[in-house]
């Protein structure tokens, strides 16, 4: 710095100096910036091929080392593109949100660059994903909107893709007629454009219609029309989706030992390109056509094969399929067992499959305006904006009165300041007590994973947990006993259990979910897994029943009223989340909870009673004890298989 202000003494010499380094630095700098934009283009070319061979771990990798080169350029269009790389992987690959997110980021970004077709590109992308998410009406929403931007860019072709879409609502709703009419006026605008991957879809879609309508001879010749020019374009994805159409077509006509060479075909293919949806699927489907003919262990066999790949990417529909695949197949074996084991699995999937039909608006509800106004995280930001207000408002006085007594009352002066910096001090160790115990209280209400993202972003995501221990309590004749008892004593005694209860969930890592009078729910296994939380679960419950006990003898003993409990546990999927505004609370819901109560009231006083799933999960634990119930009936529930667990004796 010493040598530049001796150089640069002049304000000419300054000029010169600055001028001479703006020529020589400039034309290294574009050099560098070119050389990173090729980079960035080739590494996005390349994504571009993996993801045509379905490769599509590959293609991710190489379009995020794309997008990381281009953040750091204002190339918006650039930017969007990879986005809409990423999106397009996402969706290939099942992950819906991630894709959703990927495509809204796309628009954002083709917005700032002020580029229409990729706004109307990302506008029908985004409908795409909605449709996939069965929300039907803003996948229409955006579809509409794509289609009015390409008319007033006249691209034809994009508006036959968007057509085409419409059409594939028409087909899911089962209105054939209207997505035969969209589906057509699609095939005739691909076919002028010669755009022959969109064309092999189209015809693809048509084929499923008339199959759906048994003509059979038409769905036949717009299948293999199809099968052609995917093979021409070496559309692998779409390859593998119309050999398992033209399967399950011959599956329909009867034709077994074709069905299966083609539903072979889509699933070696599939798995080549790791389309885990559509190999489940083609798998399901080929141990159903293995049934039809007697091939009962090749039936079992694929149909396992889909239901575990089925459960890895959580498609209910196909494990539905797949159990009662299962089911047919053990049932011919004669081993009745297994039929009955994949039976009930089936129906708990159908009441499930209903259940997330329900339950898809609590997972895509986003608390917005109402959760951001009431959380802990807003009454803190504004405690901090009126601190701030404050502090500006004090120093603008302060100021005002130095200058009023400035020289006079210096010492004044000093005694001032040193009071002030003593208030900030103190106001800010008062801020940090308050925070404290806001979020100390936010804790107690949420699990700590789940407030965490309340601070952060406003609200919560509802979510899924496929394996969850729920565990529910309720004092026997509690009426008749409360009825002994004053209003304080009763309240006093409830809370002695229920702070118990509490230091046992703690113990174990249990969730408390909430008290509902005398009942006392919790939950293990959320919000994080947890691969003892079954096990946990049961042993907290009988030291809950341990502590009750307990209590009832030392009550005996000085001829005051106890309780008596009963303890029901039941494990399976369930659905999370925060409910309300006011007051809002963590709860959770589905049919494992319904059937964990069910548990509880048919359990007996200080036993622990557990269904047969949860059984199957801890039979082998060494230091549980087990008694068979047989099977019990119970409310709304039919007939359901009952355990009483309890410390095995070492």
């Amino acid at each position: 710095m010493f040598v530049f202000n001796n150089i640069l003494n002049s304000i000419k010499e300054k000029c010169y100096f600055t001028s001479l380094l703006f020529f020589i630095l400039i034309p290294t700098i574009l050099n560098g910036q070119i050389k990173y934009k090729n980079i960035a283009d080739s590494l996005f070319s390349k994504s571009k091929i993996h993801l045509k061979k379905g490769e599509y771990d590959i293609a991710l990798s190489l379009v995020e080392q794309s997008l990381l080169i281009f953040n750091k350029t204002k190339k918006y269009k650039a930017i969007a593109d990879n986005y809409n790389q990423i999106a397009t992987i996402y969706f290939y690959k099942s992950e819906f949100r991630k894709a959703l997110t990927a495509f809204q980021k796309s628009k954002t970004f083709f917005k700032k660059a002020d580029f229409k077709n990729g706004i109307a590109s990302s506008t029908n992308n985004i409908g795409a994903i909605y449709y996939s998410l069965g929300n039907y009406s803003k996948a229409i929403d955006n579809y509409k909107w794509a289609i009015k931007i390409h008319e007033e860019l006249q691209n034809e072709a994009q508006i036959a893709g968007t057509t085409q879409n419409i059409g594939n609502i028409y087909y899911v709703l089962n209105d054939f007629v209207n997505a035969k009419i969209y589906y057509e006026k699609a095939e005739k605008n691909h076919q002028k454009s010669k755009n022959n991957e969109a064309l092999a879809l189209v015809k693809s879609s048509l084929g499923r219609i008339y199959l759906k309508e048994k003509q059979f001879s038409k769905a036949l010749i717009y299948f293999n029309t199809s099968l052609k020019l995917a093979r021409d374009s070496n559309n692998k994805q779409v390859q593998t989706e119309v050999l398992y159409n033209i399967g399950d077509l011959y599956k329909s006509k009867k034709n077994f030992l074709e069905s299966v060479k083609y539903l072979k075909q889509s699933v070696l293919i599939a798995e080549e390109i790791k389309n885990d949806l559509q190999k489940s699927t083609s798998l399901v489907t080929l141990g159903t056509v293995y049934l039809e003919f007697n091939k009962i262990n090749l039936a079992i066999s694929n149909c396992n094969k889909g239901l575990l790949l089925a459960e890895q990417i959580k498609t209910v529909s196909i494990q539905e399929e797949a159990c009662k695949c299962l089911y047919e197949g053990y049932k011919s074996k004669n081993n009745l067992f297994k039929a009955l084991q994949y039976n009930e699995q089936m129906y708990l999937l159908r009441d499930s499959l209903n259940l997330k039909q329900t339950s898809g608006k609590i997972l895509n509800m986003k608390f917005e305006k109402e959760m951001l106004l009431d959380s802990i995280a807003h009454v803190e930001k504004e405690r901090k904006v009126t601190l701030a207000h404050q502090k500006v408002v004090e120093k603008k006085e302060k100021q005002r009165n130095i200058f009023i007594i400035a020289g006079c009352f210096a010492l004044l002066l000093a005694i001032g300041i040193f009071s002030r910096l003593n208030f900030v001090k103190k106001s800010k160790a008062r801020l940090q007590v308050e925070k404290d115990r806001s979020e100390h209280l936010l804790h107690n209400i949420l699990p700590e994973e789940v407030a965490e993202e309340l601070k952060e972003k406003g609200y919560v995501d509802a979510q899924d947990f496929e394996t969850t221990s729920i565990l529910f309590t309720d004092f026997k004749s509690f009426t008749e006993t409360a009825s002994k008892l004053s209003p304080q004593e009763l309240v006093e005694e409830i809370n002695v259990c229920f702070k118990a209860f509490d230091n046992i969930m703690e113990q174990y890592n249990i969730e408390k979910i909430k008290t509902i009078g005398d009942a006392y729910m919790a939950a293990g296994g959320l919000p994080q897994p947890d691969i003892n939380a079954v096990k946990n679960t049961i042993m907290a419950a009988l030291d809950m029943q341990t502590f009750v006990s307990k209590r009832k003898r030392e009550n005996d003993a000085q001829n005051k009223p106890a309780f008596e409990m009963r303890v029901g546990i039941h494990v399976g999927p369930i659905v999370a989340g925060i409910v309300g505004v006011k007051k809002f609370q963590y709860d959770i819901w589905g049919d494992t909870v319904n059937t964990a109560s069910r548990m509880e009231s048919n359990s007996e006083v200080g036993k622990v009673n557990i269904s047969q799933d949860t059984y199957l999960l801890v039979k082998n634990e060494k230091d549980l004890a087990f008694e068979y119930r047989g099977k019990i009936a119970t409310k709304g529930k039919g007939d359901l298989e009952m355990y009483f667990v309890s410390k095995a004796l070492i």
